[in-house]
C-alpha cells in the first residue's frame, strides 16, 4: 500500500492523531512517510496545522499541505468566505501520487467526512481516493451513535468502487459504557471491513516519543502495528 486515505466518520472523531499512530508505526518500521493535508480550515498561517500536528507526534515525516482557508468550515465553504481558489480532488490526487513516488507510504488526510465538500463542483476526498485507486482508512467514534455513520461511509465507499481498508476507533474510554463495549464487534461488521485498531482517549497528549513507542501497540499488522482485534474484543467487549 503506497497511498492511504485517512477520512473521519465526521469530525472530532481523533482523525488526525490515528493519521500520526500510523505514521509512527510505519517509521517504526523502518518506511519513509508523507503526510498530505487536502485542505486546512480554521487555522491561521502561522498556527500549527493537522499535518504539523502528525510529525510532532510521529516524528520525521514530511508534512504537505494543499491550502489553507482561515475559518473552522467545510473546505469549499471556507474557500468561498475567504475568496482564495478551491481544493480540487485532482489536485489531491496528483500530489499524494508525486509524493508516493519519493516515500514509501503517503497518507492522505481528508476534512471531516468523506463527501465534504472541496469545491463548488461537489468533489470530496472519496473523488480524490478514486483518482489514486487509493484504500480508505476509516476512523470512528466508539459509542452510541458510531454504528450508524460507520455503516453509512463503508456503503459508501462501496458504491464509488472505493476499498475501505479497515476501521479504527479513534478514542477508546478508560471506562466504556455498555454501547461502547458491544460496538467492538458491531463496527467491523456493519462496515464490512476489519477493525484495525484502538487509540486510547487522550493519546495526542502523549509526549511525542511515549507516543511513538506506544503507537504499533494500538495499530493491526495491516497498519505496521501488534495490536490483536480478537484479543482485544475479548478483553473490552460486553
Amino acid at each position: 500500500m503506497r497511498v492511504l486515505v485517512i477520512t473521519g466518520t465526521g469530525t472530532e472523531v481523533g482523525k488526525t492523531v490515528t493519521t500520526a499512530a500510523v505514521a509512527a508505526s510505519a517509521l517504526a518500521a523502518g518506511r519513509s512517510v508523507a503526510v498530505l493535508k487536502a485542505a486546512q480550515t480554521g487555522v491561521r498561517p502561522d498556527e500549527r496545522g493537522d499535518a504539523d500536528e502528525v510529525a510532532w507526534l510521529a516524528g520525521p515525516v514530511t508534512t504537505d499541505e494543499l491550502a489553507r482557508f482561515p475559518e473552522p468550515l467545510a473546505p469549499n465553504t471556507a474557500a468561498r468566505r475567504a475568496g482564495m481558489a478551491p481544493v480540487r480532488p485532482r489536485e489531491v490526487a496528483e500530489r499524494a501520487a508525486k509524493l508516493a513516488t519519493e516515500h514509501d507510504l503517503v497518507l492522505v488526510e481528508g476534512a471531516g467526512g468523506l463527501l465534504v465538500r472541496f469545491d463548488e463542483d461537489g468533489g470530496t476526498l472519496a473523488d480524490a481516493a478514486r483518482l489514486l485507486g487509493a484504500p480508505v482508512l476509516v476512523v470512528a467514534r466508539a459509542g452510541l451513535g458510531t454504528l450508524n455513520t460507520t455503516e453509512l461511509t463503508a456503503r459508501e465507499l462501496r458504491r464509488r468502487e472505493l476499498e475501505p481498508a479497515g476501521v479504527v476507533i479513534g478514542s477508546w474510554p478508560d471506562e466504556p459504557d455498555l454501547a461502547t463495549r458491544c460496538n467492538v464487534a458491531d463496527l467491523p461488521e456493519v462496515a464490512g471491513a476489519p477493525l484495525l485498531g484502538a487509540l486510547p482517549a487522550g493519546a495526542g497528549a502523549l509526549p511525542p516519543a511515549e507516543f511513538r513507542a506506544a503507537a504499533p501497540g494500538w495499530l493491526a499488522p495491516r497498519l505496521d502495528g501488534t495490536w490483536d482485534a480478537e484479543a482485544f474484543r475479548a478483553r473490552e467487549a460486553a
